[in-house]
């Protein structure tokens, strides 16, 4: 069975979504091929006023997704080299998404966000694309389901500038 996930299943509570998408496939068609990988690994960034997240700082052209519907991408850059791959949750107008941070592609481990980016050929042109409508990157159910004793919950990485938000256990992590 392989389901994509809907609006309304993103439109919940960032960590419920977070927690969630673990054993989920993030599937690329990209117009050679497709590929699917399972996710092993999310960082949960929870509004404004998470100060890790793009959306504390206000609503920029760069960060607006975020404020837009549950269920579209949230690409960027960063370090002008790596794509990130987010989704956005929640209702619109809250600013807040999940980090996929690593997958499992045919037994191999994409570990990071840019390998990940690289390894599906996702860029910005994926930005602000509707994950749920099927066409060019979305997230399917496939039935797997993790237990709660599977899965690691740890610090995110790489927001040290937030201060004790960088410290919150909001990734979650197939172990």
């Amino acid at each position: 069975m392989r389901r994509i996930l809907s609006p309304k299943y993103f439109n919940r509570s960032t960590l419920v979504v977070a927690r969630s998408l673990l054993g989920k496939y993030v599937v690329r068609e990209n117009g050679k091929g497709t590929v699917a990988g399972k996710i092993v690994e999310v960082e949960a960034y929870v509004g404004p006023h998470d100060l890790a997240c793009h959306a504390s700082k206000g609503r920029t052209m760069r960060t607006d997704v975020l404020f837009g519907p549950p269920g579209i991408s949230y690409v960027y850059l960063i370090y002008g080299m790596y794509h990130c791959l987010n989704v956005v949750t929640e209702k619109a107008e809250f600013p807040a998404a999940v980090l996929i941070r690593a997958l499992e592609i045919e037994g191999t481990l994409i570990d990071g966000p840019g390998r990940l980016c690289r390894a599906l050929d996702i860029d910005l042109s994926l930005n602000r694309l509707d994950m749920t409508a099927g066409r060019h990157l979305w997230i399917e159910d496939r039935g797997l389901r993790v237990s709660q004793d599977q899965v690691g919950t740890f610090p995110r990485i790489g927001v040290a500038y937030a201060g004790m938000w960088a410290e919150k256990p909001y990734r979650f992590r197939i172990i």
